[in-house]
């Protein structure tokens, strides 16, 4: 499984999390608003990353067509439209907005306090301003990151009863390539 994917199908279980266990509500459709910066469609038919994500969701009893719809919108790498992208997925007034990486982030905060933002492969929320403490986030945010080793052993402290090893892993290679940083 690549990282990609497997930010996706953890960004999926934070997204599908408070529905486990329960049915989706009879006769609504639950609407997903994606605003991406360059990817320029979204096709779980040939993209893993895209179908972990529907993967995830069908796991939990939603199915793309009848009680979900996903709202995609590509800046096509541009991003100067991702605000105007955040607020017109705002205006359809989409459940959810799920947001990979920081700039289509910052557009989703910028366009709404109300409607639920999860956030994927976010490298640094705390220091981009999108979150106040990866703890305790705040607002109408939540979500992974995929840089906070450093502030993870407090986090993991106060959830687990004592624990005895933590072990991050990273590749300096992918994290300090600015123009990874950017896909």
């Amino acid at each position: 499984m690549n990282r990609r994917m497997f930010l996706t199908a953890v960004g999926g279980g934070f997204f599908a999390a408070p529905l486990s266990g329960a049915a989706p509500p009879a006769g609504r459709v639950l609407r997903l608003g994606l605003p991406y910066g360059i990817k320029p469609k979204f096709d779980p038919g040939s993209n893993p990353v895209d179908r972990a994500l529907v993967d995830g969701l069908r796991a939990q009893g939603y199915e793309p067509g009848c009680n979900i719809i996903f709202e995609f919108r590509s800046a096509e790498g541009h991003p100067e439209r991702l605000s105007d992208l955040a607020a017109g997925l705002v205006q359809l007034k989409v459940d959810v907005l799920v947001t990979s990486p920081t700039a289509p982030t910052l557009a989703a905060q910028g366009a709404t306090k109300t409607i639920p933002i999860v956030m994927v492969g976010v490298a640094d929320p705390v220091g981009a301003g999108i979150v106040a403490s990866l703890a305790y986030p705040g607002g109408n945010i939540t979500g992974v990151s995929v840089n906070a080793a450093d502030v993870t052993c407090p986090l993991c402290s106060e959830d687990l009863d004592a624990p005895s090893l933590l072990a991050s892993l990273r590749s300096r290679t992918v994290w300090s390539n600015s123009a990874m940083a950017t896909r």
